[in-house]
Formats: structure tokens, sequence, C-alpha cells
């Protein structure tokens, strides 16, 4: 089973926002640019992967489209899949003013 967390921020940038991350657990973050994606942060994890993205997303009309269109006020999105959910680095995410749980499924 796989667990997928979304996290997300009015506050902060990506980049920002992964510096915090690394602050507080060490994570180490990978810039990346994708057509579909825009810019955005990478990190595998013992048990999976963590990415930081912005919710707006490159459209091929002009306009950008949402990742999450529920949230559009949240500004950077950090999706977490794995297939060990670790307590620790929930209640350290925890700890990032700004940074607030939307969503989590199971697959």
């Amino acid at each position: 089973m796989t667990v997928h967390l979304t996290y997300g921020t009015a506050t902060h940038t990506g980049s920002e926002l992964a510096q915090l991350i690394t602050e507080r657990t060490g994570i180490t973050f990978n810039s990346h640019d994708s057509y579909y994606r825009g810019k955005y942060e990478a990190a595998d994890i013992p048990a999976g992967r963590v990415e930081i993205q912005p919710n707006t997303i490159p459209s091929d009309d002009g306009h950008d489209d949402l990742y999450t269109p529920n949230h559009p006020d949240i500004r950077t999105l950090l999706l977490i899949s794995t297939s060990d959910p670790n307590r620790d680095l929930t209640t350290q995410l925890g700890s990032i003013d700004g940074l607030h749980p939307l969503t989590e499924r199971a697959t």
C-alpha cells in the first residue's frame, strides 16, 4: 500500500519550502524543470518520494491550470508518496508555519 499526502502553502515558494524542509529533516532536494509541471523540487526518501511544485501548472492555451483546483489560494504544493508513512516527518512538517495538510489517500 502506498500513502499519498498533499500539503499546501500560500506563503512559501517552492525553493523556500525546500530550504525549510531540508533544515528540519535533512532531506536534500534536486531542482527539475518540466514542460508539464513547470519548475519543481524532488527528493527520494527511504520508502518513497517527496516533491514540491507550484499549484499552477503550464497549459497549452497560455493560461495556467491548477494542480489542486479545490485549493486555488494555495501557491505551493508538497507531495509525498510513501509505502511507510513516517510520523516523525509529519511532525516536522507540522512545525513549518503556513504549511497545511490538504489530502491523504492510500492506493
